[in-house]
C-alpha cells in the first residue's frame, strides 16, 4: 500500500450526486447503528466528492427549475427524503438529510484513478492524498461531457452546453436543440421573457419524462407564447455573430432549408460518459462505441470484483432510479439480499406464466434468448419490459378462464398490498410529525396478457405499430400472396409498421404456449434512440423481409442477409429529387414510407405523370433495360426509399426467377398509367395539385366532384347529425382546381401528425385504418397544432337539439346541421372544449355520412391510389 494513505474505509463513494448521496446515506446509517451499540466507531464509509457542493448537476439546473420524481410506478428506497418540487427545495432537503444521517462527506477531492479491487482499493486524488477501501461505489455521471453540435462554429460564444439562469436573458431569439428534458426545461424556462424555438430531430420528444412533454406540447399549443418546436429538423450551419449581436442557424428540416436568426444557441444533446477514466479504473466497456456504458451484474458490479457503478454511468439517469440503486449496492455490500424495487411490478407481468421461476432468472433467461436483448445493458432491458405486455397464448378456453379467474386473484391481493403499504407508511409520518402524501387512485395492475392459440396476433392490412419479440413457441407469419413463414424463440416481427408507419402487411398467429413480448412503439422509439446496436439490428431484418415481400415470397428472408447489406435507405424532404429526367439510371428504388411523384416537363412546365406509395417500386428500368430515365422523381411527403442497385437486383432474381414475370408486369402497368396521363395535360395538372396539398399521405380522402356538387351543403349536414351537432368537415373552405374541390376534412394520414404527442393516449386507430379521438381527450390542442391539414378543432359539446320531426312540423329548434348560434351549457364549459375531427364514420354501417347523403355522388372517400379514377383514367 502506498506511503501516503492515511485514511480506510470499508466503503468509499464517489460521486456526491443523487445515487451517490442515497449510497452514503444508508452507510451512514449502518454506521449510526454501529454508533449506539460502540460509541467509539469511526465512520466506515467515505463520500467524495469532486467540486465544492452535493449534486453538483441539480446545483447547475436554472434556478426555480421544477424537478420531476419519475417513474411514477416507481416507490422510492432511499434515507434521503425525494418527491417532485423545485430545484432549491431538493437541494435544502437533502442538506439536512447529509447532517441527519451523518455522512462523511468530503468535497473539493477529485479522484485522478483508482486501483485494486476488492479489499485492496486505493483511491488517489489530485491534492496528492490516497484513500483505501474495500469496496468502490462509482457514481460520478456523465455531464462533464456535453454532446457538441458538430458544425462549424459550435465551440463559439454563440453556442452554450449549459444553462445557468435562464433570468440573465430578456428579449432575445433564442435557439434551443435538443428533445430531452434538460433541453425542455431549458426552453420553457427561457420563453418567459423570450422567443424560443425548440429543435427536435425527431418527430417526436421520445426521451422526455411525461411532466416535461406535457409542459412542452402545452407551450407549443398556448398562441400567447412566443414558442414553437422544429421536428425532423438538425442544424446544418451556424452564421456566428459578433458578440452582443444577432447571428442565424440554417436548420435541415423535412420541408428543406431554414434560416432563423438567433441571439444564441443552447444546445442541450446530452452527454458522452468519460471513458479515458472509467477504462483507467480497469472497467471493461463492450465496445469501441463513444457511448458505451459498462456492463454490470444484478449487483450493480462490473467485471473489478467489489467496484459497484450506479446512476447515469450505468445507464439511469432518473434521479428516484438513481436513490433507489444507492440503497439497493449498500444492501449488497451488507450481505443483505435485498430485489430491486420494480420486482414485484415484473413479478406480477410473469405471474400467469407457466414456470417458476424468479422474476432475475427470467430476465435473464429473456436476455439470453433473443440476441438482439442480449445487446442491451440489463437494467435498461429491466424497464423495457416494465414498459412493455407479456402476453401467453393457452390452448383452449377452458385454461383461458381458469388462468383469467388466478389473474384476477392476483390483483386483488397486490391492490391490498398497496392499501396496506400506504396505511403504514401514513402512521410512520404521522408519528414523525412528517407532512401525508396525497393519495392517488390505485391502478389496476399489470399482469401477464392471455390468448387462445390461433388466435389473431394481428390481420392483414391492421393499423398497429407494437414490436413483437418470441421467448417461447412459434408464431406464423402468412404473406398476402399466401406463403407462410414460421418465427421460433429469439425471433421478432412487427417492425415493418414500427419503422414504416405502414398497415400490417399479412397475418401473424401465435401457436399453443408461445410467449410474446409486445412493446409499444414510443418505447421501441426510445430504445432505438439510445441503442444504435438495437437499432440496426431492427433495420437489418427490416431490409431483408421488405426484400423478400417484394422479391421472393417464397424464399426465406435469412437467405437475403448477404443482399441486404448491399442496398440502402434514404431520406428525403418534401420537394427533394430523387432522380432527374434524362438522369443515367444506376438503381431501382422501393417505397419504404410516403409518396413518390413521377413528372415531366412539357412545354417547359412540370406536370405530374403518377404517383407511388409505400410498398411501390419505380426507377425499375434503369435496370430493366433502359438506363436514361424518361421522367423525375420526387418526394411529395417526406419520404423514405431503399435503393437497390444491379448487382443486388440480380442477385435477388436469381433467387426468384417468378419474380421477373411479376416485375414485367408491376412495370408495364407503370409505364401504361404515366403515358395515358402524360398524354392529358390537363388531368396531370389536376394530379399535381392533388400531391401538392399533401393527399400522398393520406389513406382515406374526401374529393368533391364540383361539376356534380349543387351546394347544398348536405355532406356537412349530415356530418353535424352523426357526430352530436359538430361537424367535422368545411366544403367551403377547401382548395380547389379544375372541377375538384378539397375540402377541409381528415385524411388519416398513413403515419398521423395528430398521434404523435397527445398526453392522454386519447388518439387511435382502427384496424381499418380510421384515426379517431376518444373521450379521454383533455383538450390540450396538441394535435389541432401538429395536424398541417387544419382538419381538427377544439370545441364545446353542444346542448342537444329537440328532435328533428319537432323542427319539420313545429318549427321548434334550429333545424338540422350544425347550429352556429349554439350556446355551450354551464356544465360543457366547466369540462372545457375538446378535439373533434372526422373520424370516417369509423362505427356507422354504411359509411361516411358525408358520401351516403351527397344527392348527386359528388362527395368520394378514396385512398390516393385511386385518384386516377377521378382523372377518368380507368
Amino acid at each position: 500500500m502506498a506511503e501516503n494513505v492515511k485514511e480506510h474505509f470499508d466503503i468509499a463513494v464517489i460521486g456526491a450526486g443523487p445515487a451517490g448521496l442515497s449510497a452514503a446515506a444508508k452507510a451512514a446509517e449502518y454506521d449510526l447503528d454501529a454508533r449506539a451499540a460502540n460509541p467509539d466507531h469511526t465512520p466506515s464509509h467515505i463520500l467524495i466528492e469532486g467540486s465544492p457542493l452535493h449534486a453538483n448537476t441539480i446545483q447547475r439546473y436554472q434556478k426555480g427549475k421544477h424537478v420531476m420524481d419519475e417513474p411514477g410506478y416507481l416507490d422510492l428506497r432511499s434515507p434521503l427524503e425525494f418527491a417532485a418540487g423545485k430545484r432549491e427545495q431538493i437541494l435544502k432537503s437533502w442538506d439536512q438529510g447529509i447532517s441527519e444521517t451523518g455522512i462523511n462527506f468530503r468535497a473539493n477531492c477529485e479522484v485522478t484513478k483508482i486501483t485494486g479491487s476488492r479489499g485492496n482499493f486505493e483511491i488517489h486524488c489530485a491534492d496528492g492524498n490516497t484513500i483505501s477501501a474495500n469496496n468502490v461505489v462509482l457514481s460520478i455521471g456523465t455531464q462533464g461531457n456535453p454532446r457538441r453540435l458538430g458544425v462549424d462554429g459550435d465551440n463559439s460564444h454563440f453556442v452554450q452546453y449549459q444553462l445557468d439562469d435562464p433570468d440573465e436573458y430578456h428579449d432575445e431569439d433564442i435557439i434551443v436543440v435538443g428533445a430531452g428534458d434538460a433541453a425542455i426545461e431549458n426552453a420553457l424556462a427561457l420563453a418567459k421573457n423570450n422567443r424560443v424555438v425548440i429543435v427536435n430531430r425527431k418527430n417526436e420528444f421520445t426521451r422526455a419524462k411525461q411532466g416535461n412533454l406535457d409542459n412542452v406540447l402545452e407551450a407549443i399549443n398556448d398562441r400567447n407564447m412566443a414558442f414553437s418546436c422544429r421536428y425532423d429538423a438538425s442544424v446544418k450551419s451556424l452564421s456566428v455573430p459578433p458578440p452582443g449581436s444577432v447571428g442565424t442557424v440554417v436548420l435541415n428540416t423535412a420541408r428543406g432549408d431554414e434560416t432563423l436568426p438567433c441571439h444564441r444557441v443552447i444546445a442541450r444533446l446530452g452527454s458522452i460518459p468519460p471513458r479515458q477514466f472509467v477504462e483507467s479504473c480497469g472497467i471493461a466497456l463492450p465496445n469501441k462505441d463513444p457511448e458505451a456504458i459498462p456492463e454490470l451484474d444484478g449487483q450493480y458490479q462490473c467485471n473489478v470484483p467489489g467496484l459497484y457503478i450506479i446512476g447515469a454511468l450505468a445507464g439511469y439517469p432518473l434521479i428516484k432510479q438513481g436513490m433507489n440503486q444507492g440503497y439497493d449496492v449498500i444492501e449488497y455490500i451488507k450481505g443483505k439480499a435485498v430485489k430491486p424495487v420494480d420486482h414485484p411490478l415484473l413479478a406480477l407481468k410473469f405471474s400467469l406464466l407457466p414456470y417458476l421461476a424468479d422474476v432475475d432468472d427470467i430476465l435473464a433467461l429473456y436476455q439470453q434468448r433473443v440476441p438482439m436483448f442480449s445487446r442491451m445493458n440489463a437494467l435498461a432491458f429491466r424497464e423495457l419490459i416494465m414498459e412493455s405486455d407479456i402476453r401467453y397464448c393457452v390452448s383452449d378456453a377452458q385454461q383461458l378462464n381458469s388462468l383469467q379467474s388466478q389473474g384476477a386473484s392476483i390483483s386483488q391481493e397486490r391492490i391490498r398490498d398497496i392499501e396496506s403499504a400506504r396505511s403504514a407508511d401514513i402512521q410512520r409520518r404521522q408519528s414523525a410529525g412528517l407532512a401525508i402524501k396525497p393519495v392517488t387512485p390505485i391502478s389496476p395492475p399489470v399482469i401477464t396478457k392471455l390468448l387462445r392459440s390461433g388466435d389473431f396476433i394481428y390481420r392483414h392490412n391492421d393499423y398497429s405499430n407494437s414490436f413483437f419479440t418470441i421467448i417461447e413457441g412459434q408464431v406464423t407469419l402468412s404473406s398476402a400472396e399466401g406463403s407462410d413463414t414460421i418465427l421460433g424463440p429469439g425471433q421478432f416481427f412487427g417492425e415493418m409498421s414500427l419503422l414504416s408507419g405502414r398497415p400490417r402487411i399479412g397475418n401473424a398467429v401465435a401457436s399453443n404456449d408461445t410467449i410474446l413480448i409486445e412493446t409499444p412503439r414510443r418505447t421501441m422509439a426510445k430504445l432505438m434512440a439510445a441503442n444504435d446496436e438495437v437499432a440496426k439490428g431492427i433495420e437489418t431484418v427490416f431490409l431483408q423481409r421488405t426484400l423478400q415481400q417484394f422479391f421472393t415470397p417464397q424464399g426465406s428472408y435469412v437467405d437475403l442477409r448477404d443482399i441486404a447489406k448491399q442496398v440502402k435507405t434514404s431520406h428525403f424532404n418534401t420537394g427533394k429529387y430523387i432522380y432527374k429526367e434524362d438522369d443515367a439510371g444506376e438503381h431501382l428504388y422501393l417505397i419504404r414510407s410516403g409518396t413518390i411523384a413521377l413528372s415531366r416537363l412539357e412545354n417547359g412546365k412540370e406536370i405530374a405523370i403518377g404517383q407511388l406509395h409505400s410498398g411501390q417500386i419505380f426507377g425499375q428500368m434503369a435496370l430493366m433495360g433502359d438506363p436514361t430515365r424518361r421522367e423525375s422523381a420526387y418526394a411529395a411527403v417526406r419520404s423514405e426509399v431503399i435503393e437497390i442497385s444491379r448487382q443486388p437486383f440480380l442477385a435477388l432474381l436469381s433467387k426468384s426467377p417468378e419474380s421477373i414475370t411479376r416485375l414485367q408486369t408491376e412495370t408495364s402497368k407503370q409505364l401504361k398509367s404515366t403515358a395515358e396521363l402524360a398524354a392529358l395535360p390537363e388531368q396531370a395538372s389536376l394530379m399535381s395539385f392533388l400531391l401538392a396539398q399533401g393527399t400522398g399521405e393520406g389513406t382515406n380522402v374526401l374529393l368533391i366532384d364540383e361539376n356534380l356538387c349543387v351546394g347544398c351543403d348536405n355532406c356537412e349536414t349530415a356530418c353535424a347529425e352523426t357526430h352530436k351537432g359538430i361537424s367535422r368537415l368545411d366544403r367551403k373552405a377547401g382548395v380547389r382546381f379544375a372541377n375538384i374541390n378539397l375540402p377541409i376534412a381528415c385524411r388519416h394520414c398513413e403515419q398521423p401528425h395528430c398521434m404523435k404527442e397527445c398526453p392522454p393516449n386519447a388518439i387511435h386507430r382502427e384496424s381499418s385504418g380510421e384515426v379517431y379521438i376518444n373521450d379521454s381527450c383533455i383538450g390540450c390542442g396538441n394535435c389541432e397544432t401538429n395536424c398541417p391539414y387544419g382538419v381538427i378543432k377544439l370545441s364545446y359539446q353542444l346542448p342537444e337539439k329537440p328532435p328533428f320531426l319537432s323542427w319539420l312540423f313545429g318549427g321548434v329548434g334550429p333545424g338540422p346541421g350544425e347550429d352556429k348560434n349554439a350556446t355551450p351549457s354551464n356544465m360543457a364549459k366547466e369540462i372545457g372544449k375538446k378535439a373533434v375531427k372526422c373520424d370516417a364514420c369509423v362505427d356507422r354501417p354504411a359509411g361516411p355520412a358525408c358520401v351516403q347523403y351527397c344527392p348527386t355522388g359528388a362527395a368520394q372517400r378514396m385512398e390516393p391510389a385511386e385518384f386516377i379514377n377521378v382523372l377518368n383514367l380507368r
